[in-house]
Formats: structure tokens, C-alpha cells, sequence
């Protein structure tokens, strides 16, 4: 009775850990998925304003995305001192840029809007004043404010200026409390990763690690960036490594799996052998 009892603690603590591990990593996948979303729609959304409208360029003073419904859409703002919305570019799903709607008409920020404005400044202000945040030569900070279950915060990616590269780290979390008061800056990765990639014929299986500060999962910022560059690259899978756990991500189905490192380590032994 004594055995059966204690095999069903370890089972229950077995499953109960693999369930703590499942929402944590359906978690980050929902939050890469939104970062994913809202930096698409920046992508496209400048490139097809700045094309319909070259004279946007002048008064421009900024611009952030968001979600609304099944839409994905880049708000463009004036930089004058109380400044508009002057430009929005909507994209539907599958970000069909045929099929993208674009309004160049002057108006007040919406309740949602007047939030991820002012978040935005408040980072790029501590951007330019916080000496946590690095800058590496052809590279840009990406401000992305999100608000989501009530939870305001802001992710800063570093994007490359140059192609045929994939930059993971460097990447930041501003959070906010509910009056945009910044309450708290971190450091998401210690170090920076480029990843080259030349032919998207290559299909390869790419790999970084996580040191114990970042976590012992995938990060959302990664996430966001094999979304963006995957297809580009051509890569399979990626696959992230920490101390103790280790994050698959399928690169063709945008499919997050999880599992222990030594678990991993011994499956790799076992097809080694097997070969």
C-alpha cells in the first residue's frame, strides 16, 4: 500500500509539472504570436503608406500596431506636440497585402490608441537614457507596445539593417502599470546572436542557448523572430537549449514543444547508437 501510495505522489507530481510546463509554453507561444502579429503589420504597413503616401515622411512622427478583432493594424501619428493619427494600414490574417486597407484620414487617438502612444514614448525615452539598452552598428530597437488581459507592457527587439542575418537577444521587457508609469525594466538575453543564412533551399536545423537569467524556456521575442525570418531563411526547425529544458520550434507549422534537456540529450544518444 506504502509503494502504491508513493508511486501515485510521483505521478502526481510527474504530471503536475508537465502541466505547469505546457501552460508556461502555450503562454509564450500566444505572446510571440502577438509580438508576430504586430511587427508584421509594421513591416508591411510602412512600406505601403510611404508608397501610396511619400509625403507622409514629413510629418511623421511615429507609429505602433495592434490587433483589433481578426485584424492586424499600423497606426501612423503626427510629431506634432499634441499629435493625430494620420495614416492607418489594416491587414486581414493572412496579411494579404492586396487586400490591405489603407486610410489617410487625420483623427484623434482611440482609448486603445492613447495607450500604446504613450507607452511608446515613455520607452523611447528610456531608450535614450537607460544605459541597459545596447546598440550594435546595423541594427535597430524595435518598440512594441502591447496591451493584453489589462497587462500593459513594451518588447524591444533588435532587428537587423542588413540581410541574410537573424539576430536573437539584445531584447527587452518595459512593463507598465495601469496609468503608463513605467514599473519595471529587464534585460530578456544577456548576449547577442546573429544566425546567418544564405539559400532558403538549405532547410536547416539551427540551434542558440539560454543562459540561467533568460529562463529555462523559449522567450516570446524569439518566437516573434523565427516568425518573421523563418520563410526567409528556410529553416526547418530551431532549437533552444537551456540548463534544464529544452524548446523545439517547427519552423513549417509554427509548432512549440518542450521538453527536459536530459530527456533530450538522451534520445540524441540513442539515434547515435542506432545509426
Amino acid at each position: 500500500m506504502r509503494t502504491i501510495l508513493i508511486t501515485l505522489i510521483l505521478l502526481n507530481t510527474i504530471w503536475g509539472s508537465l502541466c505547469a510546463q505546457t501552460e508556461e509554453l502555450t503562454e509564450i507561444a500566444i505572446e510571440g504570436a502577438n509580438l508576430f502579429s504586430s511587427e508584421m503589420a509594421s513591416w508591411y504597413g510602412t512600406d505601403l503608406a510611404l508608397q501610396k503616401y511619400p509625403k507622409l515622411q514629413e510629418e511623421l512622427g511615429g507609429y505602433f500596431s495592434y490587433t483589433k478583432g481578426d485584424a492586424a493594424i499600423c497606426a501612423f501619428y503626427s510629431k506634432e506636440e499634441q499629435p493625430a493619427v494620420i495614416c492607418t494600414v489594416s491587414f486581414d490574417a493572412d496579411y494579404r497585402l492586396d487586400k490591405a486597407i489603407i486610410a489617410a484620414d487625420r483623427r484623434a487617438f482611440t482609448p486603445e490608441e492613447q495607450i500604446l502612444y504613450g507607452m511608446r514614448v515613455v520607452a523611447q525615452q528610456a531608450i535614450k537614457t537607460d544605459t541597459l539598452f545596447k546598440h550594435y552598428r546595423n541594427t535597430n530597437l524595435n518598440i512594441i507596445p502591447l496591451v493584453r488581459n489589462n497587462v500593459r507592457k513594451v518588447y524591444v527587439l533588435t532587428g537587423p539593417n542588413v540581410s541574410g542575418v537573424v539576430i536573437f537577444g539584445n531584447d527587452y521587457l518595459l512593463t507598465f502599470d495601469e496609468h503608463n508609469k513605467l514599473t519595471g525594466t529587464k534585460k530578456l538575453h544577456k548576449d547577442i546572436m546573429v544566425l546567418k543564412y544564405s539559400k532558403v533551399e538549405d532547410s536547416a536545423t539551427t540551434m542558440h542557448t539560454h543562459l540561467p537569467e533568460t529562463g529555462p524556456f523559449i522567450t516570446a521575442t524569439d518566437i516573434c523572430t523565427l516568425r518573421l525570418y523563418e520563410k526567409f531563411a528556410g529553416w526547418k526547425e530551431h532549437v533552444v537549449v537551456s540548463q534544464t529544458d529544452v524548446s523545439i520550434w517547427n519552423c513549417a507549422h509554427d509548432i512549440l514543444v518542450g521538453r527536459p534537456r536530459k530527456e533530450w540529450e538522451k534520445q540524441g544518444q540513442n539515434n547515435e547508437e542506432s545509426h
